[in-house]
């Protein structure tokens, strides 16, 4: 069975990239505004004091899906009848990992890292909070991890913490922030990562959301524009009932 994979163009090279990762690892909590209105901070014991280190969760790789393409909701929520159902947007910088690396350094970890893009943390909150096993699986549903528009190496965005990063919901501004508000960098995330687990080529890490996160509905339109990178557009639908 083959695994589907997404193609990106790479930024000032005439090639493309296949984005089929062995593991996506992605982080919570690292914008210090988005801790402090957020929800998933009720699970597992967290309050709204900055994380010691870093928050890390897995999304599968099949959750993966490119620009414009829809972000489905799931049709499981339907059987739990929560009384107020919600699936969210969450704007982040993705990167790609383009050598093998484990117990990387802080000084050395940018080196780990072929290029950067931008994803969307789509995520079911009511599972992601319910969940006794954690977050899993309202971070993972198909289609929760939009990813692109393109894929910018690595050298035409020497300083990752110094990049506007931007939602938009049907045209209206949502989140606004910048990089540079990061709890933990870029490079103190991959090394982080690394010594926690082997990086292979194209894995995929998330670096977090700023404040500003809300629901997604049938018909809507959502935005993920970073500076240096571009916009990554989806649509949303409604799951499709038998």
């Amino acid at each position: 069975m083959t695994r589907r994979r997404i193609s990106l163009p790479v930024v000032g090279r005439n090639e493309r990239y296949d984005i089929a990762p062995s593991k996506i690892i992605a982080l919570g909590l690292n914008y210090r505004d988005h801790i402090a209105e957020s929800e998933s901070v009720r699970v597992q014991g967290f309050s709204h004091d900055e994380p010691s280190e870093p928050v890390l969760f897995p999304k599968l790789p099949s959750c993966l899906i490119g620009p414009d393409e829809p972000i489905v909701l799931p049709r499981i929520v339907d059987e739990y009848r929560f009384d107020d159902p919600r699936t969210d947007y969450e704007a982040e910088l993705a990167l790609l990992v383009g050598a093998e690396c484990s117990w990387i350094d802080e000084e050395h970890a940018l080196e780990c890292v072929f290029g950067y893009t931008c994803m969307n943390d789509v995520s079911q909150r009511n599972i992601q909070n319910g969940d006794r096993s954690g977050w899993f699986r309202g971070k993972s549903f198909d289609t929760f991890g939009p990813i692109g528009p393109v894929v910018v190496p690595a050298e035409r965005l020497p300083d990752p913490q110094k990049l506007t990063i931007e939602c938009r919901l049907n045209g209206r501004t949502v989140q606004s922030s910048s990089t540079s508000h990061m709890i933990f960098p870029v490079r103190t995330i991959v090394s982080f990562v690394s010594r926690n687990f082997t990086l292979y080529p194209g894995d995929i890490i998330l670096t977090g959301t700023p404040a500003g996160v809300g629901a997604l509905h049938d018909g809507d339109i959502v935005e993920v524009e970073i500076e240096g990178i571009g916009t990554l557009r989806n649509p949303v639908s409604a799951p499709t009932r038998g």
